[in-house]
């Protein structure tokens, strides 16, 4: 399959993205219908978290497992796995009929529908020519990433129309689709890549991983690190980092091929992956929690009004997938770097007065640019890694984006938190019962003369407060955008100048 061109290029594409997009549909569509699910399993809520936090963690486990995976049993097979396993883990989430299984039933969702990001990658890679890869990427990254926009909006639909089981439901026809496709039309490779499991090295990995995803995810609510649920989450996480680092520089045979890292490409592309996670995928996040908690926005309000995100993206995919051929792709990817950080800066023009144009032009933009990011920088990590190792390095990619996505949420959450506390404090300590001009503009039902206007004042300044605490935090994305440029620099062009997507545009 790597060497020759496959006839059935668009079916097993299809297949494939299918299979993708159906596991990053259910990164988001459960966020809607999880109010449903608690009021029926009677479930509290720090309970109903752990179905996001349990389905995350899975992810953080198997994503590094899937290139170690595809080297043992062959591509096609652990694909073939993956989505059946995922496909069968979804049924069973929607007939359970309590949260311990929901939960349970959504760790093996995890498990199952990691590797199927990465190997799709490797997929598109394997049966396109060198020539063809960015547009490969095009097509990849409007399937990968349409799908986190489509959940809510789905998901919501699904939930008020029928039940909040058909958010898992919906799952069967994509994945029996998916894997009679992959079954038909994607051929075995001639021979796997048999090297020794280093168990050490995946459960140093694996274990780390999971106490940074879980550190991450509970901190905000169990206020950091005055917990000593976060403190021995850091400290398992700290110990098992230096173990696998300890442990990688010195075992023959560890769990990612050393080539990985000493290929500059694929490890700056790395950083441009964490980057796009901490700074586009965690400034998406925030979005609908302004306009749910501080705007009043229903849930499938606020999930329509990500709609031109996803267009943006669907328009960045074709778009960028024929601009390849004509510029080099670290041109590219500095434009889609700007286009994203432009929807990044009317960001920082929110207000709780603002109307829907703002979000949905500043949606659109940073959907186009991510969406464009994808493309060059997909193609430009992968330029110089053989097609040997090219699964452990899109195993290795994607994880990194993962870290990043789990970093920039959490660090942006607590910052927002710390910040609206300050700014809370800064403009209620200016307001004084006293004062008479203050009072004179205020309406009669804000007035800080009575305990029930102090209230509504009080609720009223913690809006703002909060507003302008996410604003700062969209001001400091907007400076880790223009931090990140210079590792443009640092990339090697494709041999002879030409861009990977220079020949043909069209797919068989």
């Amino acid at each position: 399959m790597t060497d020759g061109v496959p006839l059935n290029r668009t079916a097993i594409t299809a297949s494939i993205m299918l299979a993708t997009s159906m596991t990053m549909l259910d990164s988001t569509i459960v966020n809607v219908a999880l109010p449903h699910i608690q009021g029926s399993l009677s479930a509290t809520p720090d309970q109903i978290t752990w179905l996001l936090t349990s389905y995350m963690v899975a992810m953080a486990i198997a994503t590094p497992l899937s290139g170690w995976m595809a080297g043992r049993i062959g591509l096609k097979h652990t694909i073939l796995l993956t989505v059946a396993g995922f496909t069968v883990a979804s049924m069973l989430c929607g007939i359970a009929t309590g949260l311990a299984e929901l939960v349970f039933y959504r760790l093996l969702q995890g498990l199952f529908g990691a590797a199927l990001i990465p190997l799709s990658q490797t997929v598109l890679f394997n049966i396109n020519p060198p020539e063809r890869h960015a547009q490969a990427m095009a097509i990849w990254s409007s399937g990968s990433l349409i799908g986190p926009i489509m959940g809510p909006i789905l998901g919501g639909y699904l939930t008020e129309t029928f039940s909040w089981r058909w958010c898992f439901y919906i799952n069967l026809p994509i994945g029996l689709l998916a894997l009679a496709g992959v079954m038909i039309f994607m051929p075995k490779e001639d021979e796997s890549r048999r090297r020794p499991f280093d168990a050490l090295g995946f459960s140093a990995l694996a274990i780390g991983l999971s106490t940074l995803q879980l550190m991450l995810d509970r901190g905000s609510g169990e206020d950091w690190f005055t917990s000593p649920e976060i403190w021995t989450y850091a400290v398992i996480f700290a110990g098992c980092a230096w173990v696998y680092v300890a442990h990688t520089l010195t075992a023959a045979h560890p769990f990612f091929d050393a080539a990985l890292f000493r290929n500059r490409n694929l490890i700056i592309g790395c950083l441009f992956s964490f980057y796009t996670g901490a700074v586009m995928f965690a400034s998406s996040a925030l979005v609908p929690i302004i306009m749910q908690t501080l705007m009043g926005y229903p849930p499938i309000l606020a999930g329509l009004m990500n709609l031109p995100r996803g267009l943006g993206m669907l328009a960045s995919a074709v778009i960028a997938g024929r601009l390849a051929s004509r510029m080099d792709l670290r041109l590219l990817l500095l434009l889609s770097i700007l286009i994203g950080a432009s929807g990044v800066w009317m960001m920082t023009y929110f207000d709780l007065m603002m109307d829907d144009r703002l979000i949905l032009l500043s949606g659109f933009l940073q959907g186009f640019g991510t969406a464009m990011f994808f493309v060059p920088i997909t193609a430009l990590a992968f330029v110089t890694v053989g097609a040997d190792i090219r699964a452990e390095a899109s195993a290795l990619f994607n994880m990194v984006r993962n870290i990043g996505a789990s970093v920039g949420i959490a660090l942006l959450q607590a910052q927002a938190v710390a910040n609206t506390r300050t700014l809370h404090e800064a403009m209620a300590g200016r307001v004084a019962p006293e004062d008479q001009v203050l009072s004179a503009a205020l309406p009669a039902a804000f007035s800080p003369a009575t305990v029930a206007g102090r209230f509504m004042l009080d609720g009223e300044i913690s809006r703002q407060a909060m507003m302008a605490a996410y604003v700062n935090d969209f001001r400091a994305l907007l400076i880790g955008c223009a931090l990140v440029i210079p590792l443009i620099l640092l990339l090697q062009a494709p041999k002879g100048g030409a861009s990977p997507g220079a020949a043909t545009m069209a797919v068989d």
